[in-house]
């Protein structure tokens, strides 16, 4: 008997019995009843929290920021059209100033905290001893609680028994920097906190980055001559598109983002002003405007998609060509 007629003889063997067909390289295992379920469990649940929590909110608040609210009575919801728009633009005095520190934040990031992120890799990368423990000293400030950065920072900048202060030799003395209060220099002192955190997170992507880069891209580079600062930024940098692709992302998002450190230091007020921050303070607590709160929220929200998209189309279009 050929190998065809032996294939097509267990095959329909297999069909004679109710079981799944065989093939040359062996059993084909079809879904069982019970496996639909498994996976229509793990796929709805995901899929239903995203609903809930996450695309429902969004598209109430896109609502919302067409209407007046106080947030208590529904049947107090009156139409305002575009009107919540029109005063955050032009009678909202945060507003714009939170635009500018947003814009000042991301620029913050982009020069200082991310070069930071990426010297750390490098220097790590270097397989020095101790290595692993650099890594989790660095990249600890990214897994502590928001109160916890709190805490720490405002020892740091405390007035009168901050360190800063202490090391300055300004402590306790009128020159010392109240420097969360005055606020010609918190915005300054809340974006070294933010670097903080936000270099140990790029550092670690960074890291993951390098340890993929080819080795026989250095020797190359090595062999033709090129220092260890050429075959860095020659062919090692280039090397590392795509991560550099989800970094920039990344930053820009967190630059919108930016809300925990503020928040601790005093809700976003007094210089600190974010568009996170606002958008917290017209939706919670006392005097909330639930219609001007949604519209900064959706504000937020278009400003965030575009480098999303702009990741999106760039990953996707890749795969296209390929």
């Amino acid at each position: 008997m050929s190998i065809t007629s032996q294939q097509t003889a267990r095959a329909s063997a297999s069909r004679a019995t109710g079981g799944p067909p065989r093939t040359g390289r062996g059993r084909v295992r079809r879904l069982t009843k019970r496996d639909r379920i498994v996976l229509s469990v793990m796929v709805g649940i995901p899929t239903l929290i995203q609903l809930v929590f996450v695309w429902l909110p969004t598209v109430m608040s896109i609502g919302l920021s067409f209407t007046r609210w106080n947030g208590l009575d529904l049947n107090d919801i009156k139409a305002a059209g575009t009107d919540n728009y029109q005063f955050i633009a032009q009678d909202y005095p945060p507003f714009w100033p939170a635009m500018q520190h947003n814009l000042l934040w991301l620029v913050f990031l982009a020069l200082v905290a991310t070069p930071l992120g990426l010297l750390l890799a490098v220097l790590l990368d270097q397989n020095i001893r101790g290595s692993k423990i650099y890594q989790s000293i660095f990249f600890a400030p990214v897994m502590l609680s928001l109160a916890l950065v709190g805490i720490i920072w405002q020892l740091f900048y405390q007035r009168d028994n901050g360190l800063l202060n202490f090391l300055l030799g300004t402590a306790g003395t009128p020159q010392a920097v109240d420097w969360f209060g005055d606020s010609s220099v918190n915005i300054w002192a809340a974006m070294v906190a933010a670097t903080w955190r936000h270099a140990g997170y790029v550092m670690l992507l960074y890291l993951a980055g390098l340890k993929g880069v080819d080795p026989s891209l250095r020797e190359a580079a090595s062999i033709d001559g090129a220092n260890a600062f050429q075959t860095f930024f020659s062919v090692v940098f280039p090397a590392l598109r795509p991560v550099n692709i989800v970094i920039v992302v990344i930053t820009i998002i967190e630059s919108l983002r930016a809300f925990d450190v503020v928040y601790v230091i005093n809700r976003g007020t007094n210089g600190l002003e974010l568009l996170s921050a606002l958008v917290i303070q017209n939706l919670v607590g006392e005097g909330q405007v639930i219609g001007v709160g949604s519209a900064l929220a959706v504000v937020l929200l278009f400003i965030s998609l575009v480098p999303i998209v702009f990741y999106l189309s760039r990953t996707f279009g890749k795969e296209n060509k390929a």
